[in-house]
């Protein structure tokens, strides 16, 4: 776990709105699309209205919006600030192989069959990228839950995590919702 100082969300928040604007202006929307988390997330998180920091966002905030670690490494504690380089540089990373059209080094027993779908949502249209692991023949067929939770990505755990943060009613709901939508796409005639 990465320990920040107490003013770091303040002086974090101040950095992050000076980049958006230096970025083109950026509103919380379009940062929540680019990181892909939600704008729900993003708001509350923006505007202080949050009980704890969480580092997964704040380091996918700064590699998103390529932040100098110089503008805010004062505000992490000194025995985290390794780790939390680390992270920075893990969404980097993962920000830097997402942009690379045509980049086929991912291929082989761990690779990921992508598909692209164009969606019309509320008359807008939206990009949606669906993924499945393609098992090797020597892997076993069926994985533990520990197991798929270790092969989800960070912006699936970010998702898992609000989530669970839910109440039993908010849960169903999505949970509905979800459900509705996947009986959508197999009306449809979409295979996941």
């Amino acid at each position: 776990m990465i320990r920040f100082n107490p003013d770091f969300l303040e002086n974090f928040l101040a950095v992050v709105r000076k980049y958006m604007q230096l970025r083109g202006g950026l509103t919380q929307k379009d940062l929540s699309e680019q990181m892909n988390v939600g704008i729900s997330t993003m708001s509350r998180f923006l505007n202080l209205k949050t009980s704890n920091v969480d580092e997964q966002l704040v380091a996918n905030i700064i590699a998103t919006l390529n932040i100098p670690l110089h503008e805010i490494i004062d505000g992490v504690e000194e025995e985290s600030t390794e780790n939390f380089k680390r992270l920075v540089q893990y969404y980097k990373d993962l920000k830097s192989s997402d942009q690379l059209p045509g980049d086929d080094s991912y291929k082989g027993t761990d690779a990921k069959q992508r598909t692209q779908a164009t969606i019309n949502v509320g008359g807008k249209k939206q990009n949606v990228s669906f993924g499945e692991n393609i098992l090797g023949n020597s892997q076993k067929t069926e994985i533990t839950i520990r197991e798929k939770l270790e092969t989800l990505s960070p912006r699936q755990k970010a998702y898992l995590t609000d989530f669970l943060n839910l109440d039993v009613s908010d849960r169903d709901l999505i949970v509905d919702l979800g459900d509705a939508i996947f009986r959508y796409f197999r009306s449809r005639n979409v295979e996941f």
